[in-house]
């Protein structure tokens, strides 16, 4: 799904989308990882019609319950609040995907996101200070409303978890379609030698097939030829692709502002992955 789009979601395919990409965080959590970058254009289709998270270039590995950190990363406009101050301070790695999470709620359902301006540092402001707004169409439900809200929560401290929001009604559909418990279905997902030299159907190019080989033989989400320092850097950067599914293409390669963009201050890198796309000979991505 491209943002903004004048096609955006029914509450019903808004709802089954939604419920992937939380078992998927969900299970990032359970295994130590913080995402950092949830947004419509990292969330893939795959064959078997369910989301898949894609792009974990600024996600985070903790120790702990949770991850504190400390630096800026992702995309402006999926940005937390608590990660916009001058001071020095530590913040929840979980909430900041919660509220990344909302903002990609929003989207779905909206097809455009929450907070916008085109100067960031205004965007900022808004994403501190402003209210969520709920436009009068297309109509969506009071709990729908209800569930955005608790996680675009400007303080992290009070924000909905991931937990809680599983059992939301407007997830459970006042309990009638529960999810699964987080021991049911967060075990560890083991890489064959067989599915990692199966795993490239497309070749963008001979870089990008060594890079991602390598990062599924190390079983590491980061880019093995990028540094550490130069990784806790990165701003701006283009989205990943597009999600696709029985309700045709949601959105097209078009010029996307800044705001709706990971930030890279540095050029393209040898070795790197440049920015892919969705090839039309290619429509599902697993």
């Amino acid at each position: 799904m491209q943002v903004p789009t004048k096609s955006p979601f029914t509450e019903k395919q808004a709802r089954f989308y939604f419920r992937d990409v939380l078992l998927g965080i969900e299970y990032l959590h359970h295994q130590k990882i913080i995402h950092r970058d949830i947004k419509p254009t990292n969330l893939l289709l795959g064959e078997d019609g369910h989301v898949k998270i894609a792009d974990f270039g600024v996600s985070n590995v903790f120790e702990g319950s949770d991850a504190r950190l400390f630096s800026m990363a992702g995309t402006p406009a999926f940005m937390a609040p608590e990660m916009m101050t001058e001071m020095e301070l530590s913040f929840s790695g979980k909430a900041l995907d919660v509220w990344a999470m909302g903002v990609t709620l929003y989207c779905f359902v909206y097809g455009t996101c929450p907070f916008y301006h085109e100067f960031i540092v205004e965007l900022h402001f808004k994403i501190k200070n402003e209210a969520v707004h709920f436009p009068e169409t297309p109509t969506i439900s009071e709990d729908l409303k209800e569930l955005i809200t608790l996680m675009l929560d400007k303080n992290p401290e009070t924000r909905v978890t991931i937990p809680q929001i599983k059992l939301h009604r407007w997830v459970t559909q006042d309990g009638s379609d529960p999810l699964p418990l987080e021991e049911e279905h967060c075990t560890v997902v083991e890489v064959t030698e067989e599915e990692v030299q199966n795993s490239i159907r497309l070749i963008p190019s001979l870089s990008a097939v060594i890079l991602v080989k390598s990062m599924l033989r190390k079983r590491s989400f980061g880019n093995p030829f990028d540094s550490p320092s130069r990784r806790a850097e990165r701003s701006m950067s283009a989205p990943g692709g597009l999600l696709t599914g029985p309700w045709g293409l949601l959105g097209s390669s078009v010029h996307v502002h800044p705001s709706l963009m990971r930030a890279n201050n540095e050029g393209s890198r040898d070795g790197e992955l440049e920015d892919l796309y969705e090839d039309d000979a290619f429509p599902e991505t697993t």
